[in-house]
Formats: structure tokens, C-alpha cells, sequence
């Protein structure tokens, strides 16, 4: 029963949370294809179609594979971790919020291309891997196929780093409270920024946890008692940007691990976004002045 609720989750959530950038455009490239043979074939065929999508075959490339979801809610084919539930109706094996979104998708009339973004066990590598999910609905069916986008690092740090610091320039008030609400447009996955006044030498907004807002940021601290928020005070004190390596609780693997952080400094704020390695961290956070 707990393997099928994992899968009923990674289906569902993956049309409810937002994309960010691919940094798999070949294997989105693949996805896509493979979802419009399927389609293809399920208009040719029918229902017929249901059991090539749900064996070893032509619709079944390495970790990408097709299932097929009816409105009321019906498992009706997939080769993939899903397959356990073929012919159940996973409706009332949902909570609340998660049926909203699930039905949300059901409802949908349009038989276009949508897409979403996830979080599921990637079972070559036995770690929790953003996933994204291509989908289109036919008839009162919805097809979809979706693959592994990996952990996000220094691009997607970057890449958040700099959406962050343009938005406050737009709006500062508006970005620090959405910041502060968990808005999706500055969460992926485990990344996610914070803001630091440099004035106060307070946090005054943070992607993850909320209990920090308003703390003394010189007082921060890892595991083994190094001052993590004053050295990257001092870094920042005579550049606009730096990097800092250190030791933080993974939100998503809840293990220590080592965090690259990408600081910069705009007018009296201090903005930093880091992304986590796959290794866990064993000795205390050391500056880097790179």
C-alpha cells in the first residue's frame, strides 16, 4: 500500500507544481516524442492500444515509459512503477489537496502538450530526483510520459540567483514577501534563496525556513559551531559576489551535506542561493574566495 501511495503522489504532484528550466533538453526531446507515438498509436488503435503501453515493447524506452489515466480516475496502462495499479480507481487513495489537482487534470477539455515538475525515487540511483511529465489528453483519456531531471547545481543556483536579484530591483517588497510565502517561483526542488539586510544584519526573507526571518544572521552557525553567517559577511564586506562552501541540512535528503553558496550583494541586501552535493559533509564550512 505504501509503494502505490508514492507512485499516486509523484503522478499527481507532477501536474500541480511549477517548471523551471530543462537541463535535459535531449532526454525532454525523447519524452515528448515518445508520448506523441503514444498518442499517435492510441488513435489508431483505441483501447487496443492499452496493452502495448502496458508490457516491455516499443513504448518502453530505458527509464521513460507511457501511463494512461481515464477521467473517473482509472489506472489503465503504464509499463512503468505504476503498473501495480492498473484497474484501480486511485480517486479515494488521495488526500484532499492532491485530489483538487488530480482533478483539476481530468477536468482539463484541451488536448494540447501540458507539462509539470515533481519529486520521485529514481530507482538507478536509489536518490529522490526532480522528474518532469509531459501529458496530453485524448478523448477522456490522459497519456503521459515523464524522466528524470536530476539534482539542480550551479546553473540552476545561477540561474535563481540572478531571477531573485532582478525581482527586487523590480519590486523589492513584493519579491521578499513572496520569497517569504514559499512561492513556487523561487523553490526548486531543494533550491532556494534568502535575504540578509545588511543594514540590521538580519534575515529578511528565506525559501525554506521561515523561523529565520527577523534572526540575527551573524549568530548562524553550522554543525560544528562555524560562524557560517559572518563569514560570508566578511566576504561580501569589499565584493559584489562570492562563493562560500559550508555544511547544511538537506530540506529534501534531511542529511548534512555540502552546500556551494552563490552570494551577492545589491545596495544594503545580501542575497544567497546554494545548491547541495550528493556528498555528505564531514568537516566544517570553509570560505571560498573564488
Amino acid at each position: 500500500m505504501k509503494k502505490c501511495w508514492m507512485v499516486l503522489i509523484s503522478l499527481c504532484v507532477a501536474f500541480a507544481m511549477p517548471t523551471f528550466a530543462d537541463t535535459k533538453p535531449e532526454e525532454a526531446s525523447r519524452a515528448k516524442k515518445l508520448l506523441e507515438r503514444a498518442v499517435e498509436h492510441y488513435r489508431d488503435e483505441g483501447d487496443r492500444a492499452l496493452a502495448a503501453f502496458s508490457r516491455q515493447g516499443p513504448f518502453l524506452e530505458g527509464n521513460l515509459y507511457v501511463f494512461v489515466i481515464d477521467s473517473e480516475g482509472v489506472m489503465l496502462a503504464s509499463s512503468g512503477p505504476s503498473h501495480a495499479l492498473i484497474g484501480r480507481n486511485i480517486k479515494p487513495l488521495l488526500d484532499d489537496r492532491l485530489k483538487l489537482d488530480f482533478e483539476a487534470v481530468l477536468s482539463e477539455s484541451g488536448e494540447g502538450v501540458r507539462e509539470g515538475e515533481y519529486r520521485w525515487v529514481n530507482q538507478s540511483t536509489g536518490r529522490v530526483e526532480r522528474k518532469k511529465a509531459f501529458y496530453q489528453r485524448v478523448g477522456d483519456h490522459v497519456l503521459a510520459v515523464g524522466y528524470y531531471l536530476g539534482r539542480p547545481g550551479e546553473a540552476e543556483a545561477k540561474a535563481l540567483l540572478g531571477r531573485v536579484t532582478e525581482d527586487l530591483k523590480e519590486n523589492r517588497h513584493k519579491t521578499l514577501n513572496a520569497i517569504n510565502w514559499l512561492d513556487p517561483r523561487y523553490i526548486q526542488d531543494e533550491l532556494y534563496a534568502f535575504v540578509v539586510d545588511l543594514q540590521s544584519k538580519q534575515f529578511v526573507a528565506h525559501g525554506y525556513d521561515l523561523n529565520l526571518i527577523g534572526q540575527d544572521f551573524v549568530s548562524l552557525k553550522d554543525r560544528t559551531g562555524k560562524s557560517i553567517g559572518q563569514d560570508m559577511l566578511d566576504l561580501i564586506d569589499d565584493q559584489p559576489e562570492a562563493t562560500y562552501s559550508y555544511q547544511w541540512r538537506n530540506p529534501v535528503t534531511r542529511k548534512f551535506e555540502t552546500k556551494q553558496a552563490f552570494l551577492r550583494r545589491q545596495d544594503d541586501l545580501l542575497i544567497v542561493v546554494g545548491h547541495y552535493s550528493n556528498l555528505e559533509a564531514d568537516s566544517e564550512a570553509v570560505p571560498n574566495n573564488n
